[in-house]
């Protein structure tokens, strides 16, 4: 054998070997076997370290604790990962905005929103992803699938994170409080959204009204005003609305759902504003108050009625005898004076009347009639 030559040796392209037992594995190149199987879930390893690791998912074993707060951790990986939390270190930076990173695996989802690569793709809708998380979850909308349920009430979600922001609900966990008022918040952003109140900042703007807003979300929703749009439709009547929460509100008119009641009178309302403005009656808050006079209102609705007082303007039309009137119920009722409608029937004698008030007045002849008739 020639000198130069190096026995038991192997031109191999990107191998790796690892060590266990004191013996050099070699873990990727050859064979691509996986010898060591899982006996609960037949998932196959390479090394028996891995399936070691593995195998702490059906145990629950988390062996690898942090020294500052209650997590534990299947791997001392993921407990150096966790620990950068508490330390706020961020080792891998971002060489185009400089953005911090705990994992390398986080900044190299990052780079694509640099580089605009989204590997990723739905075969149903060829909707494109930067990462297969977001896939994933992206095809549950196709599917319909809420793998997550919740163990108290059975509700289920499509994310994780949704199920976990869910159980705050039932547990009253609130862990986001404001520095500056008593509020709390079982979501981070929900705060941040809150900061914008006592700041002030208001960074999202309209670029036809110019009108400025404090989230993202309401100026998607104010934008549908210019545009006309109105992607949300009732099934029952075929009503079209901008906002998913106002259609959501208005299918309680044909179903006839109240959900919130108070509990003083037990009254009940179809949407949670209207609760909070009832309950104004019983407390006796009027927090909108009049600047020209002592005037003051439960509501800001009822407070802009006022306002027209000083000012005089009288913003709705009649478009057949141009009258003018503060309130947009006003001319409704006006209108029926032209249109000849009596919406309001007396079920005892089937007579019609143009006013709600009417009605009322004229049941009262029926009762008085009753007690004259009792009478005699």
């Amino acid at each position: 054998m020639d000198a130069k030559e190096k026995p038991n040796t192997y031109d191999i392209v990107d191998a790796a070997f690892t060590q266990e037992n004191g013996v050099m594995i070699l873990v990727k190149g050859h064979t691509g076997k996986k010898p060591h199987t899982c006996e609960i879930c037949d998932a196959t390893f390479t090394l028996k370290h891995d399936l070691k690791i593995h195998t702490r998912i059906h145990t629950g074993e988390k062996p690898f604790k942090c020294e500052t707060c209650d997590a534990a951790f299947t791997t001392k990986s993921n407990l150096q990962v966790h620990t950068r939390i508490h330390t706020e270190e961020n080792p891998y930076k971002c060489e185009i905005c400089g953005k911090g990173f705990k994992q390398k695996q986080n900044i190299k989802t990052h780079m694509r929103k640099h580089t605009g690569e989204k590997p990723y793709k739905c075969e149903i809708c060829r909707a494109d992803f930067a990462q297969k998380l977001s896939l994933i979850n992206h095809l549950r909308l196709h599917t319909g699938e809420k793998p997550y349920k919740c163990e108290i009430c059975e509700t289920g979600f499509k994310l994780k994170h949704q199920l976990k922001i869910h159980m705050k609900i039932h547990t009253g966990e609130k862990s986001y409080k404001c520095e500056t008022c008593d509020a709390a918040f079982t979501q981070r952003s929900h705060l941040q959204v809150h900061m914008r109140i006592h700041t002030g900042e208001k960074q999202y703007k309209c670029e036809a009204c110019g009108k400025d807003f404090n989230q993202k979300q309401a100026l998607d929703s104010h934008m549908r005003i210019h545009t006309g749009e109105k992607p949300y439709n009732c099934e029952i009547c075929g009503a079209d609305f901008t906002q998913r929460f106002t259609l959501k509100v208005h299918v309680r008119s044909h179903t006839g759902e109240k959900p919130y009641m108070c509990v003083i009178c037990g009254a009940d309302f179809s949407q949670k504003n209207s609760l909070n403005i009832h309950m104004r009656i019983h407390t006796g808050d009027k927090p909108y108050k009049c600047e020209t006079c002592d005037a003051a209102f439960t509501s800001s609705s009822n407070l802009q009625v006022h306002k027209r007082i000083h000012t005089g303007v009288k913003q709705f039309n009649c478009g057949i005898c141009g009258k003018d009137f503060n309130q947009k119920r006003d001319l409704k009722v006006h209108m029926r004076s032209h249109t000849g409608e009596k919406p309001f029937k007396c079920d005892i004698c089937g007579a019609n009347f143009t006013h709600k008030h009417s009605l009322r007045i004229h049941e009262r002849l029926h009762i008085r009639e009753k007690a004259y008739e009792y009478g005699t």
